[in-house]
């Protein structure tokens, strides 16, 4: 799951106010012994954004346990209907994903299970440190990584090779260069996309090393002024304002899908787990794209952000703990369980995978047969540490989407300025909400 796109729903608004602080592949680690009846019928519903990786990690589970039947399902506006479930007493899934700017929001009210006391801490370094940064909130976990979006740039070859542009960018500069080259092929050539997505500007501000979002636990800041952050903001809006971003383009849309497929742009930004879907999307383009490291800000740097991810959590009001924990253990540490998911397409947070030849090794003839994996692997292990999503974080990506305008800034609006009136709105909206927030 990826945090570009809204999969499972939107967050309801809190209501009420806020409750109380949460929590007043190894196949043999401790975490895992849970004590359970193999023998008492058990029945474990999942809710995920993609079934088919938890189906077949499933299948391999029921075998190994014949009493448990899992039923895997997608529900619409997951992340709300979780919230009526908890409030009707019924239907609540056993296990559930969660992006993990999510985590937060119900770790906060107490509707997931704080899975240290499952013995979660113990398997902590399977995980590269920024996933398992992601599942946490007051330093306790509560999600398991399952799928990871670190960020990497997806590249037509074809197409900046047309455009006279034969060293793939390794800097920012160099990527400025080159859309200024991309741009000379003609009006509806562009490096890239971005119709205000939240989640582009904030790839470049987290690797930039900026930090907009600080939070303990109900009370947070939010800093659009932060130097590292206006570095990367100057930048951006360079790039719009000198025409070389389609702002006119958002992403998921058909134009985007359009504009991929004939060529017209030429790189995106974004997380690692585009992989298993630009193919669909730009099926013309076979044999052209490549992947490779973020540009960098400084020649040298080896460093990255996220761009997406998901974790599973138990809801605090299930049923089953023991057995849910059992089942999501199978999905994040069990060779087998990790392979079936990675099998079907997961990128996954673990160490082990991340380091095996035979997973990096892979290639791919829609990748010009590149062994596309390594960078994104590379990429999983350099992001930035440090970073903090907002409990309130759905919303604070729909005000973006609403109220900030890349089309105004590339006739000259600023950009910072549209920032800093997005920042007020979250502050207001965060303490309306029962949060303490300012600058």
């Amino acid at each position: 799951m990826h945090s570009g796109k809204k999969i499972i729903g939107i967050i309801a608004a809190a209501s009420a106010a806020l409750l109380s602080l949460a929590g007043c592949g190894n196949t043999n680690n401790s975490s895992s012994s849970a004590q359970v009846d193999t023998k008492t019928p058990v029945n474990l519903t999942v809710w995920t954004g993609n079934t088919t990786p938890t189906k077949a990690a499933a299948a391999i589970f029921e075998k190994k346990y014949p009493n448990v039947k899992i039923k895997v399902e997608t529900v619409t506006d997951a992340y709300q209907a979780l919230d009526t479930a908890i409030q009707a007493g019924s239907g609540i899934p056993d296990v559930m994903e969660f992006e993990y700017l999510t985590v937060p929001y119900f770790a906060i009210q107490n509707k997931l299970v704080d899975l240290s006391t499952l013995g979660a801490n113990n398997d902590k370094g399977t995980f590269v440190k920024g996933a398992w940064q992601d599942i946490s909130f007051n330093n306790k976990p509560y999600a398991i990584p399952m799928d990871y979006g670190p960020s990497v740039m997806f590249y037509n070859k074809a197409i900046l090779e047309k455009a006279g542009v034969s060293k793939v960018p390794e800097t920012w500069e160099e990527y400025y260069q080159a859309a200024k080259k991309v741009k000379a092929l003609g009006d509806k050539y562009y490096i890239t996309n971005d119709a205000s997505d939240i989640f582009t500007l904030l790839s470049l501000v987290w690797q930039a090393g900026g930090h907009p979002f600080k939070v303990n636990g109900t009370t947070a800041h939010i800093n659009v002024k932060d130097p590292k952050m206006q570095e990367a903001v100057s930048y951006y809006q360079k790039m719009i304002q000198e025409g070389l971003i389609a702002t006119n383009i958002k992403t998921w849309s058909d134009d985007w899908n359009r504009a991929l497929n004939d060529g017209t742009i030429a790189t995106q930004i974004i997380g690692g787990w585009f992989t298993s879907s630009i193919k669909d999307r730009a099926p013309k383009q076979a044999g052209n794209f490549r992947v490779a490291p973020m540009p960098q800000w400084k020649a040298g740097e080896q460093l990255s952000a996220e761009n997406g991810g998901s974790g599973f959590a138990i809801p605090a009001k299930a049923k089953n703990h023991q057995w849910a924990w059992k089942f999501l253990h199978f999905l994040a540490y069990d060779k087998e369980g990790v392979k079936a998911r990675v099998d079907a397409g997961v990128f996954p947070p673990n160490v082990s995978v991340l380091k095996n030849s035979e997973f990096l090794s892979s290639t791919d003839p829609y990748f010009g047969d590149q062994k596309y994996r390594e960078p994104i692997a590379d990429s999983a292990q350099k992001v930035g540490e440090g970073w903090q999503y907002l409990p309130f974080m759905e919303k604070v990506r729909d005000l973006y989407g609403d109220n900030m305008d890349y089309a105004k800034v590339a006739k000259g609006e600023s950009l910072q300025t549209q920032l800093e009136n997005w920042a007020k709105l979250c502050i207001d909206y965060g303490n309306k909400q029962g949060f303490t927030v300012s600058k």
